[in-house]
């Protein structure tokens, strides 16, 4: 049976309340006391509940990570880069999705009321930042993690989705693709937006008026960019490349053109937006544009541990390049 504070507390004939001041070193207890305490603790075996300790000293030594879903294909990846330097600093971490939308945020409202943690790092949808940034208004120490073209009024780690998009721009004109479809992921996320921004003004600078009937809507997902694509070919529309938003819509894309004949890359080049492990597993091996989504995991976690050991949060984002890598479906 494990030891509890409170046997501690019975063995050594004082409260809990000074069996817990001893532990937090709050030197309020005389000294006589004090090492009775420490003996009989010793004595017993009795180990603390590090987030009972932490609690009494005001922190709990432990971050949240808030993500949309497990299912994001991203997200592990992310995830990943949190772990490594929150781990190394000695804090645990918490995990909370919110893919049941409200339902999910009432709930993790719930945990923030309770101090379950110090911190929190956010991977959000669009839909869901008026209430991370509320939390951030009632003194929440948080840092937004791919702020998706946001710009929230608090610190956060992006991206150069606009310079990623013209990047992919630049290589299928280089390649003499001049009549791109351009597969689009949901319209309010802002990295759709920013990513059509960059593409579109290279395009226009070297003369190639994009024409709006190629642009095509998707949802970030496989089967939508491949629905998305055999729409395209059965209304006739004439292209010689594609550039899809993310990897998953660009691997639908693979499918359809594969499934009409169309030759990867002879006749059309197709090129995605994420650098996914799928993106180096498809045949043709996707010519994508990677974004870092370890060193962002990374970065946020180091932002917001420096915060809670005092330094103040720069409201501006910090931004990590995206870069084009070349691989056989768009070869350079």
């Amino acid at each position: 049976m494990r030891v509890t504070i409170a046997d501690v507390a019975r063995t050594a004939a004082v409260s809990k309340t000074t069996v817990s001041r001893v532990l937090n070193g709050k030197g309020e207890v005389d000294s006589e006391t004090a090492d009775r305490v420490r003996t009989v603790i010793a004595e017993l075996g009795y180990v603390p509940s590090s987030r009972a300790v932490g609690l009494a000293r005001g922190n709990s030594r432990t971050l949240a990570i808030l993500v949309p879903s497990l299912t994001w294909p991203w997200v592990s990846e992310m995830i990943q880069g949190v772990a490594d330097v929150v781990e190394a600093a000695g804090y645990g971490l918490l995990l909370f999705t919110c893919n049941r939308g409200e339902a999910s945020m009432t709930q993790f409202t719930g945990q923030v009321s309770a101090r379950a943690f110090d911190g929190l790092l956010a991977i959000v949808p669009g839909d869901t930042l008026p209430a991370i940034e509320a939390l951030h208004r009632q003194g929440l120490p948080l840092v937004l993690i791919d702020d998706q073209g946001q710009r929230p009024d608090f610190p956060a780690v992006a991206t150069t989705n606009t310079a990623g998009g013209a990047a992919a721009a630049r290589h299928l004109l280089e390649t003499g693709r001049r009549t791109p479809l351009v597969v689009a992921g949901p319209r309010h996320y802002g990295c759709v937006q920013d990513r059509l921004t960059g593409f579109s003004e290279v395009m226009r600078e070297h003369g190639v008026p994009h024409d709006p009937a190629l642009t095509v809507d998707s949802e970030f997902t496989l089967p939508s960019g491949q629905t998305a694509v055999e729409r395209a070919l059965a209304a006739g529309r004439r292209f010689d490349s594609v550039f899809a938003l993310n990897d998953q819509t660009a691997v639908g894309a693979l499918r359809a053109l594969r499934a009409a004949g169309r030759r990867v890359p002879e006749d059309v080049a197709v090129v995605g937006f994420d650098d996914l492990p799928l993106a180096v597993s498809v045949d043709p091996p996707l010519t994508t544009v990677r974004q870092p989504m370890h060193a962002m995991g990374e970065t946020a976690a180091r932002m917001l541990l420096r915060h809670l050991g005092g330094a103040p949060l720069d409201p501006e984002p910090v931004v990590l390049p995206t870069e084009l890598v070349v691989r056989a479906s768009a070869p350079g």
